[in-house]
C-alpha cells in the first residue's frame, strides 16, 4: 500500500556530488523513520543513514560521515540524500526504507517496513 520511489542517481566524476530523492505515497509519511542503504554488486547490503519522523535526529555509517546529509520534507512526503565528495567505492544500488509507527530504522534495515525499488550510483574514477 506504500510506495516508496527513489531517484536522482547517475554517474559522476570522484569529488563529485549527487542529490538522491525518495518520494512517499500512500501512507502516513510523517510517522515514519526513513534510512538509506546501499549495495553494491556482489556484496550484502549496508546501511548508509538514517532520519527519524520528525527529523530532529540522525545517523551515519562511519564510511559516509562527513560526506553525507540526510533530510527529510514532510510537506512533500520526500526524504533526501545528499552526498558529497563521492569516491568509486560508494558505487552501489541505493535504496530508500520506511519504518512505521514511530519506530527507528536500524543498521540491519530487518525491522523496515517498506523498500524503494533502488537507484544506481557510480562514482567513477
Amino acid at each position: 500500500q506504500v510506495l516508496l520511489v527513489e531517484s536522482g542517481g547517475g554517474l559522476v566524476q570522484a569529488g563529485g556530488s549527487l542529490r538522491l530523492s525518495c518520494a512517499a505515497s500512500g501512507g502516513t509519511f510523517s510517522s515514519y523513520s526513513m534510512g538509506w542503504f546501499r549495495q553494491a554488486s556482489g556484496k550484502e547490503r549496508e546501511f548508509v543513514a538514517t532520519i527519524n519522523w520528525s527529523g530532529d535526529t540522525t545517523d551515519y555509517a562511519d564510511s559516509v560521515k562527513g560526506r553525507f546529509t540526510i533530510s527529510r520534507d514532510n510537506a512533500k512526503n520526500t526524504v533526501y540524500l545528499q552526498m558529497n565528495s563521492l569516491k568509486p567505492e560508494d558505487t552501489a544500488v541505493f535504496s530508500c526504507a520506511a519504518r512505521r509507527r514511530f519506530k527507528v530504522v536500524t543498521v540491519g534495515g530487518g525491522g523496515c517496513d517498506y523498500w524503494g525499488q533502488g537507484t544506481q550510483v557510480t562514482g567513477s574514477s
